[in-house]
C-alpha cells in the first residue's frame, strides 16, 4: 500500500466504524430480532393477507403471477410486492438493508441521516448524533410498530437525496449527480409515493432559496447548470423504477384514487366531481396547532390512546375505589386512552426531541449558510400544511392548485419533513456554537434558556386551565361512565405537566453541560459525548414508551399471522372456485383473503368499480351483486355479533350464457342498471361497445342448455370450456382490467368486453370451444426494457465517480513541494 492509500485508510475507517456503530445500535435497540422473534406490524399483518396467493404462486411456478383473485374480487399484484425483471436498484436495496427487519430501517435512518450530515462538511462526531437523534424521532420509531415500512423506508432514503442535492451545489458534479441518481432510484423502490413527493416540497423550497440567493449574489449560471444536472439525476433514478413506476400510473387510473366516471352518489344525488381524493378524506388526519406543540412536549395531548401509566394513575385509584380487582385494575390502567387531540386515535406523538429543538433554536441563531433557511422555512410550510382542516386556507390552496396534492390523503404525515429539518440544523447549530467565541456562546445559551424557560413555564401553568376533553371521551363515557372520563382527564393533566418537567430538566441538562464545558474548557469529544447521551435519554425514554420488546413476537406467528377457525376450516372443504364475502370486514380486512377469493381486501387504492358496487348496491342489499360475482359462502354476525356461514346457492359460478344484453349510455345509468338487472339472464354494457358485437339477443338450445365450465385456474390464466349449439354471450365473474388480461377462443384472439359495471363478456360462436384467459401486461415488458438500460448507465456512472472521488482525494493527500 502505497503512502497516498496510508492517508486515505482513516477516513474509511471512520466511516466504517460509524457504519458498524449504526449497525449495532439498530441491533440493541430491536434486539428481540437476535432471539428469532419479528415485530408484530398490523399492516403487515394485512399485507401478508392480501399477497398470500400470489406468493404462493410465485413459490409454486418461480415466476410472477401479476394479478391475484384473493382480495376485491381481482386486481394486479403491482403495488402488493410484485417482482419486475431488471429491477437491480430494488436487489441493492436489500443489500443496504442486510439487517433483520425492524432493525434495518432503523439502520437505513441513521446511515442516510449521517450521509446528509457528512455532505453539510460536518465533523463525523457530530454527524453520527445527528443521524441518531433522526433515528430515534418518536414518529419514526412508532411507524416501524404498527407496519408502515413502506413509509419508513422512504424516510431512509430521502436524506441520501438531499445529500446529493447539496454536494452537486457545492460544484462537487459527478458526486452530487451519482449520489441523488441513486438516492431517487433507491428511494422510488420505497415505493411510498406521498413521502417522496412531500419530500420534493422540501426539494423545491431548496430551489426557491438558492435560486434568490443565485441572482442576489450573480451565481445564476451556476444555479442553472447545477439544476440542469439534478433534473437529469432524478430523472435517470427515476428510470430505474420504469416498470413499478408505470404499472402503478395505470392501476392508480383505475383504483379509487383516479377520476371516477360516476356523477352521481348512490342515493341518485349529484356528486361533486374531481381528479383526486375527497377533501374531508384528504384532511381527515390533521394535526391541531396546539398538538404540534407535542414535537416538544410528547404527551401535551395525551400521546396515545394505549398509554401506560399503571398503578400511579388516577384512572387506577378510581378502578380500584369501584371494587375492580388490583391486577385487572393494573392491566387497564397500562392502556389507557389518553390520547385527547383533535385527530382519530393515534398510536403515538411526532416527538422530536426537547434537547434537539434546542439546538434546532440554536441553529437558528448562530448557524449563517443558505441551507438554514431551507430548512427553517421546510418545516414551518410543513407544519402549517400539518393542520390540514384546521388551516383551511393553506389547505385549500394547496388541494386546488398544487399539482398532485390533492392524490394523497393523512395530511398530518408531512411532519416528517419537519423530522428532517430539525435534527438537519440542530447539527448545524451544535456545530456553529461549539465553533464560536465565548462571549456569543454564553448569549446564545441564556437566548435558548429564556425561549424555552418560557414556553414550558406557559405550557405548565396552562396545564391547569385546558378542559382534556378527547373526541371519544363521549363513546368512553358511554361505556365506563363520567367518572371514568374524569379519572382519564387527570391522568391526562399528570402526563401533560410531568412531560412538560421532563422537558425542562433535558434542556437544563443540555445547557449546563455546555456552559459547564465553557468554564472548564473541556475537549469537543467530552462535549459531544455528554450531549449524545443527553439526546439517548430523551429520545429513547419516549420511543420505548411505544415500541419496545413486547411487540415481538415468534417469527411464525408473522409469517402465519391468521389461524384457520370453524368457518374457514368448513369453507375450505370446498375445492371448487368461488368468492366469499366476510360482512364483518367489508371492505377493509385482509384475514379473508389469507384463506380464499374474498369480495373485500385491503389496500390504500382499492379498486374503484368494487368500491361503487359497495355503495350503491351491496350496502343496500341487492343479493345480486352476490349472485354475479360468484360469491359462494357468506360470513355474516349472528344475533350476539359471533360470525356464522350463510351458502349462497344463487351464486351464478364461475362463468355462464346470457339471453339478452342491455345497452346503457353512461356509467351512472350502467352502475343504477344493476339494481334491476337479472345477471343469469341478462348483462349490462355502454352502447359504445356494442360496435364489436353481432347482436344483443341470443337464444338458447330448447333441448340442451349451453355449458361454461372453468376447467383449469391461476390467478393469472383461467381456461375453460364452453358448449353451446348456438352463438351466445359469455359472462365471467372475473373483474374487467383493460390493461393486461387477454382472451382467445380456441387460440384466436377475441376482445374482452366490460359488461355488469365490473365484469368480463365475450361473444362465443356456436360448437364446443376452450376459451383461455391470460394476464400479460405490457407495461412490464416495456417498463422493463427501460429499467435495463437505465440501470446500466446508473451503474457506470457510479462507477466513474466513484474513480474520480478517489482520485481528487488521492490528490489531496500528495503534499505540496512548495
Amino acid at each position: 500500500m502505497n503512502a497516498t492509500n496510508m492517508k486515505l485508510l482513516p477516513k474509511f475507517l471512520v466511516h466504517l466504524g460509524v457504519i458498524s456503530l449504526f449497525a449495532i445500535v439498530a441491533l440493541i435497540y430491536f434486539y428481540p430480532v437476535l432471539q428469532n422473534k419479528e415485530i408484530e406490524q398490523s399492516d403487515i399483518a394485512q399485507y401478508t393477507g392480501m399477497a398470500k396467493e400470489q406468493n404462493d404462486f410465485r413459490a409454486a411456478e418461480n415466476a410472477e403471477p401479476y394479478w391475484t383473485n384473493a382480495a376485491f374480487g381481482g386486481m394486479p399484484t403491482y403495488q402488493l410486492g410484485a417482482q419486475f425483471p431488471h429491477n437491480y436498484i430494488k436487489k441493492l436495496d436489500r443489500v443496504i438493508r442486510f439487517l433483520p427487519r425492524p432493525a434495518d430501517y432503523l439502520f437505513l435512518y441513521f446511515i442516510g441521516f449521517y450521509l446528509l450530515l457528512c455532505s453539510l462538511k460536518l465533523d463525523y462526531k457530530i454527524a453520527v448524533l445527528g443521524a441518531l437523534a433522526y433515528g430515534f424521532s418518536t414518529y419514526f420509531i412508532i411507524i416501524l410498530g404498527v407496519g408502515h415500512n413502506a413509509k419508513a423506508h422512504a424516510l431512509g432514503y430521502m436524506p441520501v437525496i438531499l445529500a446529493g442535492i447539496v454536494w452537486a451545489f457545492d460544484k462537487k458534479y459527478w458526486l452530487g449527480f451519482s449520489v441523488t441518481a441513486l438516492g431517487m432510484a433507491l428511494e422510488v423502490v420505497a415505493n411510498h409515493v406521498q413521502m417522496t413527493y412531500y419530500f420534493m416540497l422540501l426539494v423545491l423550497i431548496l430551489g426557491l432559496v438558492y435560486g434568490f440567493n443565485a441572482i442576489k449574489e450573480k451565481r445564476l449560471p451556476h444555479f442553472l447548470k447545477t439544476v440542469g444536472i439534478l433534473m437529469g439525476a432524478v430523472l435517470l433514478g427515476i428510470a430505474t423504477n420504469a416498470t413499478v413506476l408505470l404499472a402503478t400510473k395505470e392501476y392508480a387510473a383505475w383504483s379509487t384514487r383516479g377520476t371516477s366516471p360516476l356523477t352521481i352518489q348512490a342515493d341518485g344525488s349529484p356528486k361533486e366531481t374531481w381528479e383526486g381524493l375527497d377533501k374531508d378524506y384528504i384532511t381527515y388526519y390533521s394535526y391541531g396547532p396546539l398538538e404540534s406543540l407535542n414535537l416538544l412536549v410528547p404527551r401535551l395531548t395525551g400521546g396515545s390512546f394505549k398509554e401506560s401509566l399503571g398503578a400511579g394513575s388516577a384512572t387506577y385509584d378510581y378502578l380500584v375505589a369501584q371494587g375492580v380487582p388490583n391486577r385487572s385494575a393494573l392491566d387497564f390502567s397500562n392502556s389507557l386512552p389518553l390520547y385527547w387531540g383533535p385527530q382519530p386515535p393515534t398510536s403515538g406523538p411526532a416527538y422530536l426531541g426537547a434537547v434537539m429543538l434546542a439546538l434546532f433554536f440554536m441553529g437558528f441563531l448562530l448557524y449563517k449558510g443558505r441551507i438554514k433557511w431551507v430548512l427553517v422555512a421546510a418545516a414551518a410550510f410543513a407544519l402549517m400544511l400539518s393542520w390540514g382542516k384546521f388551516f383551511m386556507p393553506l389547505t385549500n390552496l394547496m388541494v386546488d392548485y398544487f399539482p398532485l396534492y390533492n392524490k394523497f390523503r393523512a395530511v398530518s404525515s408531512i411532519q416528517v419533513i419537519v423530522a428532517l429539518c430539525v435534527p438537519a440544523l440542530a447539527a448545524l447549530g451544535l456545530a456553529s456554537f461549539l465553533a464560536s467565541n465565548k462571549e456569543i456562546q454564553i448569549k446564545t445559551i441564556k437566548r435558548t434558556a429564556v425561549f424555552f424557560g418560557g414556553l414550558l413555564s406557559v405550557l405548565f401553568l396552562s396545564s391547569y386551565i385546558l378542559d382534556y376533553v378527547g373526541s371519544s371521551d363521549a363513546q368512553i363515557a358511554s361505556m365506563y361512565g363520567d367518572a371514568f372520563v374524569d379519572a382519564l382527564k387527570e391522568d391526562r393533566a399528570m402526563v401533560l405537566r410531568s412531560d412538560s418537567l421532563r422537558s425542562f430538566a433535558l434542556i437544563v441538562g443540555l445547557l449546563f453541560v455546555l456552559w459547564w464545558g465553557l468554564k472548564k474548557s473541556w475537549n469537543q469529544t467530552k462535549t459531544l459525548v455528554l450531549i449524545g447521551l443527553l439526546i439517548c435519554i430523551d429520545l429513547l425514554g419516549v420511543a420505548k414508551r411505544y415500541v419496545n420488546a413486547d411487540n415481538f413476537v415468534p417469527a411464525k406467528q408473522v409469517n402465519q399471522p391468521f389461524s384457520a377457525n370453524a368457518i374457514d376450516k368448513e369453507i375450505l372443504k370446498d375445492s371448487s372456485v368461488f368468492r366469499v364475502y366476510d360482512m364483518t370486514e367489508g371492505l377493509n380486512g385482509a384475514r379473508t383473503s389469507y384463506f380464499h377469493q374474498s369480495l373485500g381486501g385491503y389496500h390504500a387504492a382499492k379498486p374503484a368499480p368494487i368500491e361503487a358496487l359497495f355503495e350503491h348496491h351491496l350496502y343496500k342489499g341487492n343479493l345480486e351483486i352476490l349472485h354475479m360475482l360468484n360469491v359462494k359462502y357468506v360470513v355474516q354476525p349472528d344475533e350476539k355479533g359471533e360470525p356464522t356461514l350463510a351458502i349462497n346457492t344463487k351464486a351464478n359460478g364461475n362463468a355462464w350464457f346470457v339471453k339478452e344484453l342491455i345497452g346503457v349510455p353512461n356509467h351512472n345509468e350502467w352502475i343504477q342498471s344493476l339494481a334491476t338487472l337479472n345477471s343469469k339472464q341478462q348483462a349490462s354494457l355502454l352502447t359504445k361497445d356494442f360496435k364489436v358485437l353481432s347482436k344483443n339477443r341470443f337464444e338458447w338450445d330448447s333441448v340442451q342448455a349451453p355449458t361454461l365450465a372453468l376447467t383449469n385456474y391461476l390467478p393469472n390464466k383461467l381456461v375453460y370450456k364452453a358448449s353451446n349449439s348456438k352463438a351466445g354471450f359469455a359472462v365471467f365473474s372475473e373483474v374487467y382490467y383493460a390493461h393486461g388480461w387477454q382472451a382467445t377462443i380456441d387460440g384466436v384472439a377475441s376482445p374482452i368486453i366490460p359488461v355488469n359495471y365490473t365484469l368480463r363478456g365475450i361473444e362465443v360462436p356456436a360448437g364446443d370451444h376452450e376459451i383461455i384467459f391470460k394476464f400479460k401486461p405490457a407495461v412490464v415488458a416495456f417498463g422493463s426494457k427501460i429499467a435495463l438500460a437505465s440501470s446500466i448507465l446508473l451503474f457506470l456512472v457510479l462507477g466513474l465517480s466513484l474513480g474520480r472521488y478517489f482520485k481528487n482525494l488521492s490528490k489531496a493527500a500528495i503534499p505540496s513541494n512548495e
